[in-house]
């Protein structure tokens, strides 16, 4: 398993600052459009897996303390893997998975904005919930 910290540097880091803008602009736009936490994240994988540099993404979520991965997007190559834990007010919920090469600054922040809409997805107790 690899962190977000170490990932291969293959594409220059100003081309992975410019598509983690538009990526992040592009997911601004899924969060303004979408009311359901399973098509919000399916949006958000299918977001990340169509980036030059990333392979293959997912949102596993944490239940009961063993993560079980959610929606998915991409080909999957594990050797490749990294792990962005996704938290949601202080409490571990999940964590984004991405194969490839991202900025992790970038992968934190899709963490940060998607975290409640993981809840949902993790537990909500059969409550009602908005974001």
């Amino acid at each position: 398993m690899r962190s977000c910290a170490r990932s291969r540097a293959r594409t220059s880091r100003s081309e992975l600052s410019r598509l983690s803008t538009r990526a992040l602009e592009a997911l601004d736009r899924i969060l303004d459009r979408s009311e359901d936490a399973d098509d919000l994240l399916r949006d958000t994988v299918d977001l990340l897996a169509g980036e030059p540099g990333i392979d293959w993404a997912a949102v596993a979520f944490l239940d009961q303390g063993t993560l079980t991965l959610g929606p998915s997007a991409g080909t999957p190559d594990e050797s490749r893997r990294l792990h962005v834990p996704i938290s949601y007010d202080g409490e571990p919920v999940g964590e984004l998975w991405v194969d490839g090469e991202a900025n992790a600054s970038f992968l934190a922040r899709v963490a940060t904005l998607i975290s409640a809409h993981v809840l949902v997805g993790w537990d909500t107790g059969g409550e009602a919930w908005e974001p």
